[in-house]
């Protein structure tokens, strides 16, 4: 029997042996033996169409025709959506995607760099180029771009997201300021947080009919239809614009008797004038507290935002006339709402309730935990549920289960035919239609 200095003075000749082999490529186990070390275990076991590993935590990740495009902090890279193969690699400190399907491009630029690339999807091949631009908005049916060659004087011009020339391009003067990389913020609304669900998991949205450009305590806003500047406005120091949908929000917070005091005003961009008033109704752009500073965004669609009344209770208002299209009763909660539906949860928790706006009534119901999350997109409302851990992608419009997983993954992008679920540096594609896990 060898002694345990024998063994180890054998173990040690064995190690030398084995890389003296794997240095002179005689034999080399060490790439077989770090895959199975850092193989990764499934995210959606049985469902997933394809899993394929990527180069980093991503930023964002954009379903485009035939592409799932992926942004990290100094590069993007394409995968084939039907193989999760990757199609090509770009270094890029930003990227944006715009339009859909065939028409889809992606946007990519340097930071602190004037100007941008568009690219195609499918290749990476450079299909145009901008020297000028300081700031680049991508949408599903255009991209907007902001050039300032002169403090003050700036120029916004409007292209199809495959155009060679620019649809409209207009002067925005007393900007006096330069945006910088992609999608920077505008005064609009924000879909409501998910920590499971990425907030850009939706995709590009339509170009809204108005936009209000912030600079120099101003906001101009501008009718991407015709390409004008249809209004310029000055909020007051306690009060906080939103371009939403056709009108323009100005809601107002007045610190009185140790808390705040709302009222909103809508108006009609062109001629000025308010179309409908509400007072008390609190679109929760300041935080808790009296000082009552506005510095968020209210949350909602293009034209639908969402409220707190006076005594607490969440409601949902179309921008456009002021209508209330829902008034929840005490601790029902809006989960995630468009132009089209909201998915609220219940008082006691237990059940998700869809509401279309268009048929003004429930459509459906699913029983969910209390620490579920959940988004809507064009193609499929998305339910994050924990204990289990489980990933349901379901019709908007029926409810019926388009695929669902056991999976603690993170939603990143849904398109027209599945969605992306991330995990570390692991990526999934699932399907509609694949197998629901049991």
């Amino acid at each position: 029997m060898a002694s345990g200095g024998s063994a180890k003075g054998y173990a040690l000749v064995g190690v030398v042996v084995i890389i003296v082999l794997a240095t002179t490529g005689v034999w080399n186990p060490f790439p077989k033996i770090w895959s199975w070390i850092n193989q990764s275990d499934p995210i959606a076991e049985g469902v997933a169409t394809w899993q394929t590993a990527i180069g980093g935590s991503p930023r964002s990740v954009t379903i485009s025709g035939g592409a799932v495009v992926v942004e990290y902090r100094t590069s993007i890279e394409a995968y084939g959506i039907t193989a999760g193969v990757r199609l090509w690699k770009s270094d890029a400190d930003w990227a944006g995607v715009a339009g859909t399907d065939g028409d889809a491009v992606v946007v990519v630029g340097r930071l602190l760099t004037k100007g941008y690339e568009v690219l195609d999807p499918a290749t990476g091949a450079v299909r145009r180029r901008d020297t000028e631009a300081t700031a680049v908005w991508t949408y599903g049916d255009a991209v907007l771009d902001l050039r300032c060659p002169k403090a003050g004087d700036c120029e916004l011009s409007a292209w199809e997201p495959r155009g060679s020339k620019p649809m409209w391009t207009i002067g925005t003067p007393g900007i006096g300021f330069v945006l910088d990389a992609a999608n920077p913020d505008l005064p609009d609304t924000q879909p409501l947080n998910s920590s499971q669900i990425d907030v850009r998991a939706a995709g590009p949205r339509p170009l809204p009919s108005l936009i209000g450009l912030v600079g120099d305590g101003k906001v101009e806003v501008v009718d991407t239809a015709q390409g004008r500047v249809v209004q310029t406005r000055t909020p007051a120091r306690d009060q906080r614009l939103a371009v939403v949908g056709s009108r323009v929000l100005t809601v107002t917070g007045e610190a009185r008797d140790g808390t705040c005091y709302f009222s909103v005003i809508a108006h009609d961009p062109p001629n000025g004038r308010p179309v409908w008033q509400r007072d008390g109704l609190n679109l929760r752009t300041a935080e808790n507290g009296s000082a009552c500073k506005q510095e968020r965004d209210p949350a909602g669609g293009d034209e639908v935002v969402l409220g707190v009344d006076p005594v607490g209770r969440q409601e949902l208002i179309a921008a456009h006339d002021g209508r209330t299209l829902w008034h929840g009763a005490k601790g029902q909660s809006v989960l995630a709402v468009n132009d089209r539906y909201t998915l609220i949860r219940t008082a006691d928790q237990r059940t998700l309730v869809a509401r279309s706006f268009s048929r003004g009534k429930t459509v459906w119901r699913r029983g969910i935990t209390a620490n579920a999350q959940a988004a809507l997109t064009p193609y499929a409302a998305v339910v994050a549920d924990r204990k289990p851990a489980k990933v349901i992608a379901l019709s908007p419009r029926t409810g019926a289960v388009l695929t669902e997983a056991r999976t603690d993954a993170k939603v990143f992008a849904v398109g027209p035919g599945g969605l992306i679920l991330i995990d570390g540096r692991d990526m999934a594609y699932l399907s509609f239609g694949s197998t629901p896990a049991r």
